[in-house]
């Protein structure tokens, strides 16, 4: 059961930052301004560079996601990585510009990833031992 949670956490994680990737790509206005930025020429290189660390994060994504499917046994430092940076995203744009949603919305998704990850280890240590 928390494998299958865990796919499913991960397959929405990678759907929306696949959604935001995509808007930074090709609507780099809107996307900003979803983050409070104003578009302008003045950061135009702030979309791009945001771009390309949200496909980064998709590719992480969707990596530990393979890994999870396939039952491979590096599954977890992904999971960990992707869990932790997203809970990190989420308490720091918190206390730096005091915006709840990101935090609810990537704290919490990094939380459940570790939280059912470890609950993955530990299934894997008890079918292992008996």
């Amino acid at each position: 059961m928390p494998r299958t949670l865990l796919l499913i956490v991960l397959f929405v994680a990678l759907l929306l930052e696949l959604a935001l990737t995509g808007g930074s790509f090709f609507a780099p206005a809107q996307t900003l301004a979803l983050f409070g930025v104003k578009y302008g020429p003045a950061n135009a290189f702030l979309g791009y560079v945001l771009g390309w660390l949200l496909l980064f994060v998709s590719m992480v994504c969707g990596v530990a996601l393979i890994q999870v499917q396939k039952r491979r046994p590096g599954f977890a430092t992904w999971c960990y990585l992707l869990g932790v940076w997203w809970i990190g995203i989420g308490i720091g744009i918190y206390l730096a510009y005091g915006k709840p949603d990101n935090l609810l919305l990537d704290s919490v998704k990094g939380l459940l990833i570790v939280i059912l990850t470890w609950r993955c280890q530990t299934a894997r240590l008890m079918a292992r031992r008996y």
